[in-house]
């Protein structure tokens, strides 16, 4: 969501994208049949992607700064399957259902990054 709590809408998801080539397979990729075990919930979006291996993707996007994973070999951030989940939410047409909680590796990674900015945080005010 953005700060006034907001789905993003397309445009500001493409803007992320770190090429034209990635805007173009994420856009693929922003189909409800793509996804499994989607959801969102506070700030994160997360799911699972079929791709060409044999267990699907997971894909987590932290929308606070915002921040990506996904167990995909790209190099590039964000990847096509984090792009098209987004746009998948933030179409608003049900691939993403809103409520429950992250899934635990999604939950776990989560984590992790909150821990860190708050060491990043402590560190700044001279407390770490």
């Amino acid at each position: 969501m953005n700060p006034q709590g907001e789905r993003w809408t397309a445009e500001q998801v493409l803007a992320l994208a770190p090429d034209a080539t990635s805007r173009t397979a994420g856009g693929k990729l922003a189909a409800a049949g793509q996804w499994s075990g989607a959801g969102a919930h506070g700030q994160a979006v997360w799911g699972l992607c079929s791709g060409s291996g044999s267990k699907p993707y997971q894909t987590i996007v932290d929308l606070n700064g915002p921040g990506y994973r996904c167990s995909c070999p790209s190099r590039k951030f964000p990847c096509k399957h984090a792009l098209g989940l987004l746009l998948l939410w933030a179409s608003g047409e049900g691939g993403v259902p809103g409520g429950g909680e992250p899934p635990e590796w999604a939950e776990q990674w989560l984590g992790d990054r909150r821990e860190r900015a708050g060491k990043l945080a402590d560190a700044d005010q001279g407390g770490g």
